[in-house]
């Protein structure tokens, strides 16, 4: 571990020394690129010295323990009580920052939530998702951008797909995608009876054109006019675009935009995005000893959580854990229960390499 992190910060400080050549500066492509892997490196060099910096002073402290100063004796003791233990926490800090990262952890994401079963209550609580996810975005200062929405009336959503910009943003939400189950009394529900209704969440990375190549003959691309509201353009023009990836079947409608162009951008993003989750799910499932060390599959069909009202709680289903104040949550304060969706995840993973 320790050779691996001697050659870490070595990689670090030649970076380091380059990012400063004449060189380097002239090449922007070449300095973006430097910049970006010293960024990457720079939490876990940090880290390793400060650990380096406490190993030294235990090292200090316990030849002052030896001596024959009794004051001196029993400062240094009581400096060994506070230091050790902290060089025990950061040994475990790098560690978790050793864990091999997820490649897209740093990609934007493509965000889709559907209505599942529960008929108009199900299209509310799957408004009400996207509105927690939403507001969660705005706290952490992403980028949003709605590709697609289809509306039920009365704050209800069929479905809405919506991308997601911002540093590290497939890192936190990669663990919503699933089955989210809400219980509670409609407002319909003259009885007060409590009913049960779901919403599925998908959180794709969004694929570059460099990830996923697209051959333009295995593409059908129908255009349509829009319907729904927006004015008197709808209905007039065939803006609306609808692309079917013929060798994969993956279709996707895109009618916001005014634009028939911008409706094509936007379905060609999603589209890339579906084509290259299908490949990751497909790697996935053969890597059956790495899929069982994450939180959950992230398969659509798994049901990962509940909301239930009358009780003013959230469950997550695949670490056990129990959250209260459910209007916080659903006005997206999401960091404690994404905060220990990940410290599981990293547990698991350092659980399975101690085992290799």
């Amino acid at each position: 571990m320790f050779d691996k992190l001697l050659t870490v910060e070595s990689r670090y400080e030649e970076l380091m020394a380059r990012v400063g050549t004449a060189e380097v500066q002239a090449d922007p492509s070449e300095f973006r690129k430097a910049a970006k892997t010293l960024s990457e490196l720079e939490p876990l060099v940090e880290k390793f010295r400060e650990y380096k910096i406490v190993e030294q002073d235990i090292a200090g402290a316990q030849e002052l323990a030896k001596g024959s100063d009794a004051e001196m004796r029993e400062l240094a003791e009581e400096e060994l009580k506070t230091l050790t233990p902290r060089r025990e926490t950061l040994l475990q800090e790098l560690k978790v920052l050793l864990i091999p990262k997820d490649p897209n952890d740093e990609k934007n994401v493509i965000l889709e939530v559907r209505a599942g079963t529960g008929g108009d209550e199900a299209a509310l609580f799957a408004g009400d998702l996207f509105r927690m996810y939403t507001r969660y975005a705005e706290r952490q200062g992403w980028r949003l951008d709605v590709m697609s929405s289809s509306d039920t009336g009365g704050g209800g959503l069929k479905e809405a797909i919506v991308s997601i910009e911002g540093r590290g943003v497939y890192s936190r939400l990669k663990y919503e995608s699933g089955v989210h189950r809400v219980q509670r009394v409609p407002a319909t529900e003259a009885s007060g009876r409590i009913h049960t209704s779901t919403a599925t969440v998908a959180v794709l990375p969004e694929a570059e054109e460099v990830d996923v190549k697209i051959d333009e003959k295995d593409l059908k691309v129908d255009t349509y006019r829009s319907s729904g509201a927006g004015g008197q353009h709808v209905n007039t023009t065939d803006s609306a675009v609808r692309i079917t990836h013929l060798p994969t079947g993956v279709i996707v409608a895109c009618q916001d935009e005014r634009s028939q162009i911008k409706n094509r951008a936007k379905a060609m993003k999603i589209l890339r995005s579906r084509i290259l989750e299908a490949e990751r799910e497909r790697q996935m499932a053969s890597e059956a000893a790495n899929r069982k060390s994450q939180v959950g599959s992230g398969d659509r069909s798994e049901k990962i959580r509940t909301y239930n009202f009358p009780q003013d709680r959230v469950t997550d289903h695949r670490i056990g854990l129990t959250k209260h104040n459910l209007p916080a949550i659903m006005d997206g304060n999401l960091d404690d229960i994404i905060d220990a969706l990940r410290a599981h995840d990293q547990a698991e993973l350092l659980k399975a390499q101690a085992g290799m």
